[in-house]
């Protein structure tokens, strides 16, 4: 079975952010194809596409108002379908974000929805009468801010919004909008898709009694916006994906801190997600110990025949050079490319990009308007090329400012020491180590403030430790050092005296 997603290092574009082919401030897919030579000399297996569908940019794409298409503002589905054809021809893989739990109030659907009660596609969304006092039907919260029931004064009943008002949620109990739903999916595997990344997947089941939810929030099940009738959900999801030969790659964006509940959405027969996301150390502060109980965790909760997976960066939250410092940004870059499990990049971090501080008269991010502080614009400025004008993203006016200091951080003035220089050179040990892609993992004793594991495939035996502390720190491994993330040192090696944040990998 070709399960390419074993050994690829997966890289996450903001289609936006990326590049614009066009002159319109804005990047786009035709931007994408134009940067495959990029990508490839990186090192990296396939890329997920942040949203390109047509929207009107409520939440700039993930309200959806058609499946199946391309927004004018990235460009066509012919574009769509050269960087699908162009990216096979490189052997690589494309991922592509799937909107399940709710569509734009713009969609077709919707609009049919709430023109009358007695549409044929009332049902597609939950709508419920009023508590006799006219208030909502129960106290469930969206997820950006105030309370998940939009009152609709045409028909007379509130409809659940789990995000934004402009953002409705599908009724996934009514038969018919799974069936349309899942015909989305298999619009894009006929055209080639190797996988979906699927936003919010676990909220598409809701409490069928549209019970309060408690008072304060508790983390016991049952939850209501994450019922377990999700499972068989995921289970019809999955048997779609294998219509397909080889079958289709599956990734849920799933935030649970359980990690036995986490591990349950790989299903029992590992028939529902391939994976469930695992933000464990995303969320987590630069601590070795914090590190290796959570991959420790991890590594036993996958289920037998299962893999797992890790990120540390992406479209929502600050960029990983500021949540931990440029200092240890190479050392985390480090774990992630040597854990056990299908690491995801996101663009611009193996640069270095940091968090850029948006004014709130220059927020893009409608949450960001809406609730301020909450905006995410500041992960998701352009990408760094060149020493041109916008940093070669665009010859226009970008969409978002450049970061600063970005004309000494672009692609193209990274030297033979820097950050992007370690990545490729990460990747590259990636792909001629079996150890650091399939080996089995056992975490090591490791002074304080390390965070020290083995990876074991066959007879080929590597180390890998990083120095999580501002002080040095003495281990003994004795091997060979292939890699340090300063890349200023390698060959035989008894004792390391590893410097403040840096991380090595020796064989052993």
């Amino acid at each position: 079975m070709n399960e390419w997603w074993r050994s690829a290092v997966v890289y996450q574009i903001y289609p936006r952010s990326f590049q614009d082919s066009n002159g319109d401030g804005i990047g786009d897919l035709e931007g994408v194809r134009r940067r495959l030579d990029y990508l490839t000399d990186l090192g990296v297996g396939a890329i997920w596409l942040s949203p390109f569908y047509p929207s009107p940019m409520a939440d700039f794409g993930y309200d959806v108002s058609d499946y199946c298409g391309v927004d004018p503002m990235f460009g066509t589905l012919d574009d769509f379908d050269r960087l699908l054809t162009d990216l096979h021809d490189r052997d690589m893989k494309l991922i592509i974000d799937w909107v399940p739990n709710h569509t734009s109030e713009r969609h077709p659907w919707f609009v049919e929805s709430r023109s009358s009660r007695d549409n044929p596609r009332r049902d597609w969304y939950t709508w419920v009468d009023p508590k006799p006092d006219g208030t909502p039907p129960n106290n469930w919260r969206s997820q950006f801010g105030g309370g998940a029931w939009q009152w609709d004064e045409h028909t007379g009943q509130y409809y659940l919004h789990s995000f934004l008002a402009a953002q409705p949620d599908l009724n996934w109990r009514n038969p018919e909008v799974e069936a349309a739903m899942l015909d989305t999916l298999r619009f894009w595997l006929e055209r080639g898709v190797d996988g979906f990344r699927m936003d919010v997947v676990a909220f598409i089941m809701k409490d069928p009694d549209l019970c309060d939810d408690p008072e304060p929030p508790t983390e016991e099940l049952p939850r209501s916006r994450e019922h377990p009738d999700v499972h068989a959900v995921f289970r019809r999801i999955r048997a779609v994906l294998e219509e397909y030969d080889p079958p289709r790659f599956s990734i849920g964006e799933i935030y649970e801190p359980n990690w036995q509940r986490w591990a349950s959405y790989y299903g029992g027969e590992l028939d529902e997600l391939t994976m469930p996301f695992n933000f464990s150390l995303l969320h987590s502060p630069w601590n070795a110990r914090v590190f290796r109980n959570l991959v420790d965790g991890c590594d036993i909760a996958v289920p037998p025949g299962a893999w797992p997976n890790y990120v540390l960066g992406n479209h929502d939250e600050v960029r990983l050079a500021t949540r931990y410092g440029s200092s240890a940004a190479r050392g985390a870059a480090m774990l992630l490319l040597s854990l056990r499990g299908t690491p995801t990049l996101y663009y611009g971090d193996e640069l270095g990009m940091e968090e850029v501080d948006i004014s709130p008269e220059d927020q893009q991010d409608p949450w960001g308007r809406q609730m301020p502080g909450m905006g995410r614009d500041g992960c998701r400025t352009p990408m760094e090329w060149n020493t041109n004008p916008n940093a070669g993203f665009t010859t226009a006016s970008p969409w978002l400012r450049v970061a600063d200091g970005w004309e000494a951080r672009n692609v193209a003035s990274q030297g033979e020491t820097s950050t992007l220089a370690f990545y490729r050179h990460m990747l590259a040990l990636r792909k001629v180590t079996p150890a650091l892609v399939m080996g089995e993992y056992r975490s090591l004793d490791a002074p304080d403030d390390c965070f020290a594991f083995e990876r074991c495939h066959s007879s080929e035996r590597l180390a890998v430790v990083v120095n999580f502390g501002g002080e040095d720190r003495r281990v003994d491994i004795p091997g060979t050092l292939l890699l340090s993330t300063m890349l200023d040192r390698k060959g035989p090696a008894e004792h390391l005296d590893l410097r403040p944040h840096e991380g090595v990998i020796v064989r052993l």
